[in-house]
């Protein structure tokens, strides 16, 4: 938040009275009334929206605000929401909500693949839409720790700061995803013990995942796996537990 300017022009829906602090949220989709509904509802809430008719519209406005979050519609005339996901995920780790008409879990994985902290079927309630955007929040905000059991681990090249969630290789900082380092911290903690699915599930954004759906986590760790292993295929350090879940190999603690 922060540092946003007053651009002429820009379709701000701006329906109530909110706090210039307030979280901006950039909401992304070709449906003119979801827009307008979805808009009015968000910033009665407290939210600051910005809304964006396709992805052309949604990149303009991110060269000139700094958004909290994004809602990104998965099925858009030109560049899809999950075309648009995968490319932003290069250049920014900012939270993503997809919303789609299709509810099936291929389209899902899909979505989770390319980098989405949260998915949301159409049609949806906005009061569900909001619980998940203040949940996304939460979690993204940074966490304390009061007594620290140990700052960082090392495997391989990679250093991950612990209460930082920082991920780096050497100087290189290495991009995750909010729930990419969730749950990097939170198998970083207990290094070489085994870390149930469950647990991996409850630390994301509600309703991104269900727990005990085993083909999603894995779709997760698997998208960090290309991240630090040389051969995801064959993992060093970010191990399967068979029967019981993940656990990370580290080199020192």
């Amino acid at each position: 938040m922060g540092g946003d300017k007053d651009i002429s022009g820009a379709r701000k829906e701006r329906l109530v009275y909110v706090p210039d602090d307030a979280p901006h949220l950039l909401l992304v989709d070709d449906d003119k009334r979801i827009r307008s509904l979805t808009s009015r509802f968000l910033s009665e809430q407290g939210y600051r929206v910005t809304t964006a008719a396709h992805t052309l519209e949604a990149r303009e406005f991110m060269t000139l605000f700094q958004f909290d979050l994004i809602v990104l519609d998965v099925m858009m005339p030109g560049e899809n929401g999950i075309d648009f996901a995968v490319s932003l995920r290069r250049e920014t780790q900012v939270p993503i909500l997809m919303l789609t008409a299709r509810s099936d879990l291929e389209h899902r994985l899909s979505g989770l693949e390319a980098g989405a902290d949260d998915y949301l079927s159409k049609p949806f309630d906005p009061k569900e839409l909001a619980l998940r955007i203040a949940s996304i929040l939460r979690r993204a905000a940074p966490v304390v720790v009061d007594v620290p059991v140990r700052e960082s681990v090392r495997f391989g090249d990679f250093t991950f700061d612990i209460e930082r969630g920082e991920l780096k290789r050497g100087n290189e900082i290495i991009r995750l995803t909010e729930r990419e380092r969730l749950m990097l911290r939170l198998l970083a903690r207990t290094p070489g013990e085994a870390i149930s699915r469950e647990a991996l599930a409850a630390v994301g954004p509600a309703g991104a995942v269900v727990a005990g759906n085993e083909r999603t986590i894995d779709v997760q760790i698997n998208r960090l796996r290309r991240k630090i292993e040389a051969d995801s295929a064959n993992p060093v350090y970010l191990q399967t537990a068979r029967g019981a879940g993940y656990r990370l190999v580290v080199e020192r603690i």
